[in-house]
């Protein structure tokens, strides 16, 4: 259970933004615009609320993420091997569908959103064809081989992008009635995505990348059909105004480096062998007013370690190399928020949470570097050295992060973060090395803290 929990939770980061489509509630809430036959001087939209802009901005973001992914696939993959390597369940194949079906079950139950059901349809049918037509034609121009290697059709997801299309399709109908629709039409295209990549079926940037086709194809779907309407929607002037509040509160969907201050395993000169991992993670916050707040956060890091080259003493001729799997925790945790508003675009949070950390099993081996030594337990010129058990434990947390409010419902910030635990390893050695006296089983506890810098986008409710 620990284990499935832990790689849901690692790949938040497929929450995908659908966060960011509250960033055109506010120009779609008003009613379609009379002429201005030049009696007054009209408005120049600012740059977030120009067309273009507002239909691209978040699938740009997604697809760049899938670009700034792609050399880390295998990484990613390989946690998901090391937590549930015989994860099958085919939820996503039904999941995948439930934001459309929710939308076409709420206007057969007479539930007014912002178009009557025959211009619903139309501009439903006109996303899927635009989605059809992008995840085809680059699936079988890529030709990217799937990780499970049963085809080479795996870039981008189709599932991914036909439940992000759903999903903003649902966005698109409900939000402005009630903002819980968007948010359970994105958690379940989130859910769809994470599925894909737990059933082995696709790699995390194609996962990205079909998220961000998926919203792409439903904007411009929307787009279109309305300049064929001549207005945003046949019922906006209906449909209640949802009226946000004041106090920042948010929900966000963040990605940054890690910065492991101390180390696994120590060379003999102290000198820690840490190099900057990745954190990816959701984080909300509800605020009583305008200054304070309770939160919390999923976070999930890793932290590579470097390879340290080692010699033999009893013989210079044997040269290695010590290996490291990344070590990783997946974290819960809550506590109080404070904002500062510097001014209607500029804010600073402040934060101190508590909670709960599991630790990433893993192992350590020895490379032999030196070919023309023959080492019987070697196995692909490695050899287990040990196996390390970190425990669950209380981990602290105090950051800052400064947002700029790119609208009133949505803001792009600047995070940083600094992580506290007092750890637990337990450390198996591999007999096969073992000396005779030597213990098999240690047990060490030592401080583990960490720096996570990054970016978060954040969406204000």
């Amino acid at each position: 259970m620990k284990n499935t929990i832990y790689f849901v939770c690692l790949l938040t980061l497929y929450q995908t933004l659908g966060w960011g489509q509250l960033i055109n509630n506010k120009q779609h809430l008003t009613a379609p615009t009379t002429p201005n036959y030049g009696l007054s001087p009209k408005k120049e939209k600012t740059f977030f609320e120009k067309d273009a802009v507002q239909i691209s901005f978040v699938p740009a973001i997604l697809l760049t993420a899938s670009g700034l992914t792609w050399n880390k696939k295998e990484e990613i993959r390989e946690i998901r091997n090391r937590y549930v390597p015989t994860f099958q369940y085919k939820y996503d194949d039904l999941l995948q569908y439930a934001p459309a079906a929710a939308t076409f079950g709420l206007k057969a139950a007479g539930v007014k959103g912002r178009n009557d059901f025959k211009r619903s349809a139309i501009s439903y049918a006109t996303s899927m064809a635009i989605m059809a037509i992008l995840v085809n034609g680059v699936k079988y121009t890529a030709k990217v081989e799937r990780p499970d290697g049963s085809s080479k059709n795996s870039f981008p997801s189709g599932h991914t992008a036909m439940a992000f299309a759903n999903a903003a399709f649902l966005d698109k109908e409900y939000g402005l009635v009630n903002p819980m629709y968007s948010i359970g039409g994105y958690g379940a295209a989130t859910m769809t995505g994470l599925g894909r990549s737990l059933n082995n079926r696709h790699w995390a940037p194609d996962i990205l990348a079909g998220a961000g086709i998926g919203i792409l194809s439903t904007q411009l779907a929307y787009f279109f059909v309305d300049k064929i309407y001549g207005n945003k929607g046949d019922n906006l002037s209906l449909i209640s105004k949802f009226e946000g509040n004041e106090n920042p509160s948010f929900m966000a969907i963040k990605l940054g480096y890690t910065s492991g201050l101390e180390s696994i395993i120590e060379t003999e000169d102290n000198k820690s062998l840490a190099k900057l991992g990745w954190e990816a993670g959701l984080e909300g916050a509800y605020f009583f007013n305008r200054h304070w707040g309770l939160g919390g956060q999923i976070t999930v890091a890793s932290f590579p370690f470097a390879e340290n080259k080692v010699n033999d003493p009893e013989d210079p001729n044997i040269r290695g190399k010590i290996l490291s799997e990344s070590m990783g925790n997946l974290t819960f945790s809550v506590g109080p928020y404070y904002a500062i508003h510097f001014s209607d675009r500029w804010d600073l949070m402040i934060k101190a949470l508590g909670g709960y950390s599991i630790g990433a099993d893993g192992n350590i081996s020895l490379k032999v570097l030196s070919h023309e030594v023959h080492i019987p337990e070697l196995e692909d010129g490695k050899v287990q050295l040990a196996e390390y058990k970190p425990a669950n434990v209380f981990q602290f947390t105090s950051g800052l992060a400064l947002t700029y409010n790119i609208t009133d419902n949505l803001g792009l910030t600047a995070y940083s973060d600094f992580n506290h635990s007092q750890s637990k390893i337990t450390y198996i050695i591999n007999e096969d090395v073992l000396d005779e006296g030597d213990l098999k089983v240690n047990i060490v506890r030592h401080p583990l803290n960490y720096l996570s810098m990054g970016v978060r986008l954040t969406a204000y409710f």
